[in-house]
């Protein structure tokens, strides 16, 4: 099947959930997780009329970049961020959603008050609590938070979250049930309930999220294919 035919298929399951969940299809935003596919790719999803595309490396992202890959379509950084790569993804990127710490917060203030810019970001959360993966721990949430309110340069549009890749379909069900409680709580604390985005749900379980409250669903393998990895 085409990237066309993949994204119509996948717009299509998640109209399903969401129905099921009693939501409208059109608050779901499909972002292509473009990992390792090229710039002619990204620009087929682009003409199929997908939401935004996210990248997770630095690297290939700013080599897409210099070839137009993208647009058309909202840039989004999906990966792992390090500091050291920041300047290079402040400014490119429309949303950073993985931002997991309070000296990541720290690095986006200073490199968009450098640029004169606001730069839009999710929390992300490690809702699993592993030692190998960023992300904020459930406890130290709101406290990063309150750091990134108080910041000029940064404006916060809600969370993002990646269950552990070992966890079954219950323990992800929970998993997403979890983070969507502490977007609510969140929200209502700090935010005055203005937040958007729950970014949440990969390849294999976007419908599971949709069904527990993502508004943002990263969808790879089921659009561009698998990927090799050499």
């Amino acid at each position: 099947m085409s990237i066309a035919e993949n994204i119509a298929q996948v717009r299509a399951n998640i109209a399903a959930a969401a129905r099921e969940a009693g939501r409208d299809p059109r608050e779901i935003t499909l972002v292509g997780a473009s990992k390792m596919n090229d710039a002619s790719a990204c620009r087929a999803a682009v003409a199929a009329g997908i939401d935004a595309l996210g990248e997770n490396r630095v690297q290939e992202m700013t080599a897409k970049l210099a070839e137009s890959a993208y647009d058309g379509a909202p840039l989004h950084f999906i990966g792992h961020l390090q500091r050291n790569k920041v300047r290079q993804v402040v400014g490119k990127a429309d949303l950073i959603q993985s931002v997991g710490s309070l000296e990541l917060l720290a690095e986006i203030e200073k490199a968009a008050g450098k640029l004169e810019l606001v730069q839009d970001i999710l929390l992300e959360v490690n809702i699993g609590e592993e030692a190998a993966k960023s992300g904020f721990a459930p406890a130290e949430l709101l406290p990063g938070a309150e750091a990134a309110l108080a910041m000029e340069h940064i404006r916060v549009l809600g969370l993002m979250t990646i269950p552990p890749a070992e966890a079954d379909r219950e323990e992800n069900l929970r998993y997403f049930d979890s983070v969507r409680a502490l977007f609510l709580d969140m929200d209502g604390k700090l935010f005055h309930n203005s937040l958007t985005v729950l970014s949440m749900g990969m390849s294999g379980d976007y419908q599971d999220a949709i069904r527990a409250g993502a508004t943002m669903v990263r969808v790879g393998t089921a659009i561009f294919g698998s990927r090799h990895y050499t």
